[in-house]
């Protein structure tokens, strides 16, 4: 159902190579990121499952093939043989990736497909749309779960995205860190915790704040965590402790002054016997007002993030693109036969081949240079390829891996990013303080084809 995600130049170029005679022809193509956008020293990889999942069940249906031949700029196109072709479409090809929750960095590959030309044309649009968006929301959460500390994050922020947005959204967010969603859609299709307490609207739906706590109570005795701030929060927060009393699991601020009045309202819970109730703040939060509250040393457990979170507010699109690195005759495994592809456009300019990033960590086990180079290229002791196989002629090769692996593989790559990496406070200008390197090999390729392509030579 997902074929006509696309871009309708996706199927008039895949039309063109098929009545051209090209159908046959072996591509290899790559997404990257370009360049980080601002405020960005690193990127967390994520969405390379819905690709994966994408392409096992990518088809045309008649109804999908009836109208792409209504559409008048492929008109001339959907011939019977065309639309046969369609019929018959499935994807064959191979398929390397970074591993979802892996850090990188500008033009290193997430993805590598190797397929016929116009497989590896059809499936541009989907992944950059599922890589680009996911990646943009994981890089942020990661920011915001490093400005916690060993606080929790609640990715709240559902009613601020596209509804099918929202669910890769929350996937994103929990893989790299937060605690749990809002988003019981999310919760259901992926097992992410749900976390969530009571609207004001509870509160001023009954006749007094006193009755909105007692009812709550009542419903939920085991998991009450009660919103304060409606009217008073200090008298709310008394309020919460004198009815729950040992009930109470929490309150939640959503507004004020989150530092003094988390503190007030600590104070309070712990005269009253509440001193195992957490706080949790929400209201607009973002990495950098977490870090504030955290220096100020707010007594926050908690800290529900929506909207900076689900939009990327900061950086909410992601240049992620999608490049013919390589191209070659009908059989894939004749590597001899493949020609390195580049641009030299200004600004926009490809590396010519298939590729691999080799990671690099200093003695202490901290992220030191990664290098591009190609894919036979041998690097040499200690260094780590990023990109590993995910499908072999179409089909995956292996189970999809779960969330908490995702998770943990996210815990350590975080964990060793040098501290100049970690830093959320804004950058002045785009780009980030690590080494991404090109090696030897590469870089001669890169200006022999430039030779040929713009000197001409051959």
């Amino acid at each position: 159902m997902d074929a006509l995600h696309t871009d309708l130049y996706q199927l008039t170029m895949a039309a063109g190579y098929f009545h051209r005679g090209m159908t046959s022809r072996v591509a290899t193509c790559e997404l990257f990121v370009r360049r980080l956008p601002r405020h960005r020293r690193f990127l967390v990889a994520m969405g390379l499952d819905r690709v994966v999942r994408y392409l096992e069940g990518l088809r045309f249906t008649d109804e999908q093939i009836a109208y792409l031949s209504a559409i008048p700029a492929l008109a001339d196109a959907m011939t019977p043989a065309f639309c046969d072709y369609l019929r018959r479409f499935r994807f064959h090809g191979d398929v390397w990736a970074v591993p979802e929750g892996t850090v990188f960095f500008p033009n290193e590959p997430l993805l590598r497909v190797t397929a016929p030309l116009i497989e590896a044309q059809l499936i541009e649009t989907f992944a950059l749309s599922a890589i680009n968006h996911a990646t943009a929301v994981a890089s942020k959460a990661a920011r915001v779960v490093l400005a916690a500390g060993d606080a929790g994050v609640m990715e709240f922020g559902t009613r601020r995205a596209h509804p099918d947005a929202a669910v890769d959204a929350a996937r994103a967010a929990y893989a790299v860190g937060c605690v749990g969603t809002s988003n019981v859609e999310a919760g259901m299709r992926f097992g992410i915790p749900v976390l969530g307490t009571a609207a004001h609207m509870w509160t001023m739906a009954h006749p007094t704040e006193e009755a909105a706590f007692e009812g709550y109570v009542a419903v939920f005795p085991s998991a009450a965590i009660l919103l304060i701030d409606t009217y008073d929060t200090l008298v709310g927060a008394a309020r919460a402790a004198a009815i729950a009393r040992d009930k109470l699991k929490g309150v939640r601020l959503d507004s004020g002054d989150l530092g003094a009045l988390s503190v007030a309202v600590r104070r309070i819970l712990d005269a009253a016997g509440c001193a195992s109730a957490k706080i949790v703040a929400s209201g607009d939060l973002n990495e950098h007002r977490i870090a504030e509250l955290r220096r100020a040393g707010a007594p926050i457990d908690l800290y529900g993030v929506g909207t900076d979170l689900v939009t990327s507010i900061d950086a909410p699109s992601l240049g992620g693109v999608y490049k013919l690195v390589e191209i070659g005759g009908a059989d894939p495994a004749a590597a001899g036969e493949r020609t390195p592809i580049a641009k030299f456009s200004e600004g926009k300019a490809t590396l010519p081949g298939a590729h691999q990033v080799h990671r690099f960590r200093d003695r202490a086990g901290k992220l030191a240079r990664d290098v591009i180079a190609l894919d036979s290229e041998p690097m040499g002791p200690g260094a780590e390829p990023l990109l590993a196989p995910v499908m072999k002629r179409g089909a995956r090769v292996a189970p999809p891996e779960g969330l908490d692996a995702i998770r943990a593989r996210v815990r350590e790559q975080l964990g060793g990013l040098p501290e100049a990496l970690r830093r959320i406070d804004d950058d002045p200008a785009p780009g980030a303080p690590f080494a991404v390197e090109v090696s030897a090999e590469l870089g001669a390729l890169v200006e022999a084809v430039r030779a040929r392509v713009v000197a001409g030579a051959g």
